[in-house]
């Protein structure tokens, strides 16, 4: 079965998503603020840890729902790579902004 070039972005996306959830769901269930798109400054200002909960949550499931579309497979080693570039990329990116 062939998929389109759109299913492509969408591996690298879910896998984006994906790891965004991590940081603000895991400082939100411990109780700790952290930085989210809804703080002051934006992406700099810190959020509540029910705040990230949320965005985590919200994280998780747009992930979820790319990478249903996105037609992830070990048959095609390319939605993998892509997966796994999006993880990598939003992880850096991360790191870069949320460290001191």
């Amino acid at each position: 079965m062939k998929i389109k070039w759109y299913n492509y972005v969408a591996c690298f996306f879910a896998g984006f998503f994906l790891a965004n959830f991590i940081p603000h769901f895991v400082k939100g269930i411990c109780g700790e603020a952290f930085p989210s798109p809804f703080a002051h400054p934006p992406g700099k200002g810190l959020s509540s840890p029910m705040v990230n909960v949320l965005w985590g949550l919200f994280n998780l499931l747009v992930g979820y729902l790319i990478f249903r579309a996105g037609k992830i497979s070990n048959q095609r080693i390319l939605t993998i790579i892509l997966f796994f570039l999006g993880i990598v990329l939003c992880s850096i990116t991360c790191c870069i902004n949320f460290s001191g």
